[in-house]
């Protein structure tokens, strides 16, 4: 055992998965909680002598099934590090809830930086920026024109009504989550059904697809991470998601922030 607890991982019965699952891993183990929240958790795993993994679970907690399925996001990942789409190597899923509490998988350690805002993109150099953005777009278009059916994710979900399938999931996770009874919600989900335009095509689509879900380096994107919202449908949903988070310098973000408010992309 590492001899930390660490929430969300039963150590001992993880460190047995590893060393039967995971050629060459070497217990005891330490982890280390990169990226939290109400999305998947993911782990950074560390063996005794130095070979580093990434662990992906559910968050701890009431979750959504449909938004925290470990087995199709390694399916989804696994498939696509077939393409030229950069993605971690996955190494191994484990769907045995007995193991740690709730069903997780294993890929390769990616080292890189992930922009999540301006204060990360100020420090990548001004020539990088513009190298960077054409890698984005570049990368999605490579994703976009894999056709599902020839790595195996055809049956990944219809390929038809992609922004009604949203809208109505969206609907099933409000009312499962909801604490108390908000009008606004079923005025906004009135105003989106009437307003949503008519769907081009049917391509694989990330569902979250930005800078702050990407390893970069020297303007490269070394993997695209968070395959969570991945499904099939309408390839200018990623596109219309994309745009909403990159903004110029003088204008105002979306959320809290943008890397791309830094300049230069």
């Amino acid at each position: 055992m590492s001899g930390d607890v660490t929430e969300g991982i039963n150590d001992t019965n993880v460190a047995s998965w590893f060393s039967s699952h995971l050629s060459g891993s070497s217990p005891p183990f330490k982890y280390e909680l990169i990226a939290g929240g109400h999305s998947n958790l993911t782990y950074k795993v560390v063996d005794q002598v130095g070979n580093t993994f990434v662990l992906r679970r559910p968050p701890l907690g009431h979750v959504l099934a449909t938004a925290h399925d470990m087995a199709r996001e390694h399916r989804i990942v696994t498939a696509v590090g077939t393409t030229e789409v950069p993605v971690p190597p996955t190494l191994g899923v484990c769907e045995d809830v007995e193991i740690n509490g709730a069903p997780f998988y294993v890929m390769g350690y990616v080292d890189g930086e992930v922009l999540h805002s301006d204060v990360e993109a100020a420090c990548v150099p001004t020539p990088d920026r513009m190298t960077l953005s054409r890698q984005v777009a570049e990368v999605l278009a490579e994703l976009h024109s894999i056709e599902p059916d020839d790595i195996g994710l055809g049956d990944l979900a219809k390929r038809e009504d992609y922004l009604g399938r949203q809208l109505r999931r969206w609907s099933r996770q409000w009312e499962q989550s909801k604490t108390r009874e908000l009008p606004i919600m079923e005025h906004v989900q009135g105003l989106l059904e009437q307003q949503k335009p008519t769907q081009v095509g049917s391509t694989i689509v990330h569902g979250d697809y930005r800078l702050g879900n990407m390893l970069t380096r020297s303007g490269e994107i070394l993997a695209v991470l968070d395959w969570e919202l991945c499904t099939l449908g309408d390839p200018l949903a990623d596109v219309g998601y994309l745009l909403n988070n990159w903004v110029e310098p003088d204008e105002a973000p979306a959320g809290s922030s943008a890397p791309t408010l830094a300049g230069g992309f």
